[in-house]
């Protein structure tokens, strides 16, 4: 972005359009880029003088300062002197309230006697009194990442950013929608997304819309630069459009601008977070520490909410398989394949205006299964609930334990719906298997065959095994062998839980501290 001073806006006919660059600008953007590198290891002063000189040259000053704004953001200016200039003044003071200064004679005194404490001269304390001064410093390196034509690129950019910085509403339209909702929610920017109805070109028919900084109850330049800083992912789409509504001091403008009017800059954009805000990616962190069935989800695909289209911030993917009910049709939440989704919303900084927008669109949601934590600041879990969302309140963070107890819920109905779908006796093939890959097997969860019958098996800690191998096992154990032997046969048989496997024959395993463990009969 660039300064607002520095602002160059058309507003003919009632628009508000930015006055980007042409091709006969480039070599004036040239020309800057020499004065920068034609100035290292000069003063901060000399560079201005020369600007200055060029801005009287150039047909509008503004163009020379946006070019200008921009090097100096790749400039490193430094304070050289060989006296550290905050000493230097001390001593110069304490020389000059002793000598008394009035003359350019009594200065020359003062100025001696304060290089005699610095054993150097008095040219030396001159030059160092003030060297650090904004004018006074340096330029000691630049790295200019742009030709002259990347640079008119980068101008134009940072202009129509600094135009959007007093957008009340930006409406863009992409040939690559998925990557603009992407960036809008990394950016934490307030968003909601809507049907055109437009088809035929190679812009999606979804209208994505974002609540601008100069409409927030609480303007603040953190949200306008993320807002500003959209603009760069926009312009990466091969095709797009944007419509921004501009409060010019007052009057509501409309800037419109397409792929025609900017060109992405040489340099790639910054994505600054994983995640919207902090309490998403904390929660993220949390929930997918827990290892559940559960599998996180971020930004699902849109669900359609009458005439827009709603992304939530997540969805919470059920690991396992879900019967069709006995009309043939799938549980609501759950696709054609057998899936089973729950998705979830977290409602934090949003304005008034924000929040009504968003629960209209919970309201049209059907046959979704929708979780939302809300802020208590916000005071709308009641509503919520109302609209048949779970909502979970929260304030400064999401408690995953809440969000589990919600996904509890549709657990248990969903493990009651495998467990029915299965027959009441299961007989396993192999001699040994976990319950773990049976539950593969039939594509359920542990839990949905817990409780079934197993007529040629055993469960033996968390693992069904054939009485043969309990008795072949127990035939080749006997009281006084080493844990360490005996667990190499348990483990033979493919059996990994050996300590049940012994508490099931009669054994138990007395240890001698790091030597190992020795079988002994249960008393």
């Amino acid at each position: 972005m660039l300064t607002k001073d520095l602002l160059r806006v058309s507003r003919a006919g009632g628009g508000y359009h930015p006055q980007f660059t042409v091709r006969e600008d480039r070599p004036l953007a040239a020309r800057v880029i020499g004065v920068y590198q034609g100035h290292v290891g000069r003063s901060r002063a000399d560079l201005d003088d020369a600007l200055a000189a060029l801005e009287g040259e150039a047909d509008d000053f503004k163009l020379v300062r946006g070019f200008a704004k921009l090097l100096e953001r790749e400039a490193t200016f430094e304070t050289r002197s060989e006296l550290a200039p905050e000493r230097a003044r001390g001593a110069a003071f304490a020389a000059a309230e002793s000598v008394g200064i009035v003359t350019e004679d009594d200065r020359e005194r003062a100025l001696s006697r304060a290089a005699d404490r610095f054993d150097t001269t008095s040219e030396t304390v001159a030059e160092s009194l003030y060297a650090d001064l904004d004018e006074r410093q340096r330029l000691v390196d630049l790295d200019v990442p742009w030709n002259p034509e990347e640079l008119c690129a980068q101008y134009d950019l940072s202009l129509a950013q600094t135009a959007l910085f007093d957008a009340t509403e930006l409406r863009v339209r992409s040939s690559d929608p998925k990557a603009l909702v992407s960036a809008v929610k990394r950016l934490r920017l307030l968003y909601e997304i809507r049907k055109t109805g437009e088809s035929g070109t190679a812009l999606s028919e979804r209208e994505v819309r974002v609540t601008g900084p100069d409409s927030l109850f609480r303007r603040t330049r953190r949200y306008g630069t993320r807002f500003a800083r959209l603009l760069r992912s926009v312009t990466k789409a091969g095709e797009w459009e944007l419509t921004a509504t501009i409060d010019d001091r007052g009057t509501e403008r409309e800037l419109r601008l397409t792929q025609a009017d900017l060109q992405p800059p040489g340099t790639e954009p910054v994505v600054e977070v994983d995640y919207d805000s902090r309490v998403e990616a904390d929660f993220a962190a949390r929930f997918e520490a827990l290892d559940l069935d559960w599998e996180l989800t971020r930004e699902p695909e849109p669900l359609e909410t009458g005439a827009r289209v709603m992304i939530p911030d997540f969805a919470f993917e059920w690991q396992h398989g879900v019967p069709a009910d006995a009309t043939g049709d799938t549980k609501a939440g759950t696709t054609t394949s057998g899936d089973f989704r729950v998705f979830f919303e977290i409602m934090g900084f949003w304005t008034p205006d924000y929040v009504e927008k968003k629960l209209a669109q919970i309201e049209e949601l059907e046959d979704v299964e929708l979780v939302v934590a809300v802020d208590e600041s916000l005071g709308v879990g009641e509503e919520l609930e109302a609209r048949d969302a779970r909502a979970i309140p929260y304030s400064g963070s999401v408690r995953v334990r809440d969000v589990r107890d919600a996904l509890r819920e549709y657990e248990n109905r969903l493990n009651a719906e495998s467990a029915a779908a299965l027959p009441d006796e299961l007989v396993p093939e192999d001699e040994v298997v976990s319950l773990a890959t049976l539950a593969a097997e039939h594509a359920v969860s542990e839990s949905a065959i817990e409780g079934k019958e197993f007529p040629k098996h055993e469960l033996v800690g968390r693992t069904l095994v054939r009485p043969s191998v309990l008795s072949a096992l127990d035939a080749a154990i006997e009281p006084g062998m080493m844990f360490s032997t005996v667990e190499d046969r348990i483990g033979e048989a493919g059996i990994d839980d050996a300590s049940a496997v012994l508490s099931r024959l009669g054994y138990r395993v007395e240890w001698e501290g790091l030597s190992g463990g020795t079988v002994r009969e249960k008393d």
